[in-house]
């Protein structure tokens, strides 16, 4: 499972949801079936993080939105958002692409 999704932040809070930020991505990533947990800040809009997550499956990731402190981060996160929080979840599977060599 692929879950993508992005906060901006209003200006006075960005350290704040930053922070925040860092804390639930570190704390995520302990949780179990967590592959990959991450927050960027976007190149074009320094206001706003993308969070991008790997699950290894949909159990999982319900039992990463059931954990209080990931409920208690998103009602934090919508509190210092400018804009209400994007979200989308994929159900994903990995394809292999061979290497373009150039020659």
């Amino acid at each position: 499972m692929i879950v993508t999704g992005s906060i901006t932040a209003k200006a006075a809070c960005l350290d704040e949801l930053l922070s925040l930020s860092l804390e639930h991505v570190r704390r995520s990533r302990s949780e179990p079936g967590c592959v990959s947990h991450a927050v960027h800040r976007d190149a074009e809009n320094p206001l706003r993080l993308i969070f991008f997550e790997e699950w290894e499956d949909r159990e999982a990731l319900a039992a990463h939105f059931a954990v209080p402190a990931s409920r208690d981060f998103v009602r934090a996160a919508r509190l210092l958002a400018a804009e209400p929080p994007v979200i989308n979840i994929y159900d994903a599977s990995q394809v292999t692409v061979p290497l373009i060599t150039g020659r």
